[in-house]
């Protein structure tokens, strides 16, 4: 079983950029599709972008394209999520999440979570 430990959020102006960093322990992390998904306050948790387990397929939610991006470091055991150009609608708690077997983009799907970092943009 897989521990997640997000870091990296904060308060930033609009324009602004943060790198949100999600450390893995645990288990084999090169096995594990990893995503972020983000839930601000009276909305449902949803997908900002997800990685496969070899790094080489990725998948952005149309809000973030071109904004954000996906990486990770097997080596390190870390996913990052590069977020430039913030608006103050990313403002939300983001988390990182994993799950072995098929690539997915539904929350549902995942059985492993951090426990969140709040990332706020002020307008």
């Amino acid at each position: 079983q897989v521990q997640l430990v997000e870091s990296g959020g904060g308060l930033v102006q609009a324009g602004g950029s943060l790198r949100l960093s999600c450390a893995a322990a645990g288990g084999t992390f090169s096995a594990y599709n990893m995503g972020w998904f983000r839930q601000a306050p009276g909305k449902e948790r949803g997908i900002v972008a997800a990685i496969n387990w070899g790094g080489d397929n990725t998948y952005y939610a149309d809000s973030v394209k071109g904004r954000f991006t996906i990486s990770r470091t097997n080596a390190k055991n870390t996913v990052y999520l590069q977020m430039n150009n913030l608006k103050p609608e990313d403002t939300a708690v983001y988390y990182c999440a994993a799950k072995v077997g098929y690539y997915s983009t539904a929350a549902t799907t995942y059985p492993y979570w951090g426990q969140g970092t709040q990332v706020t943009v002020s307008s």
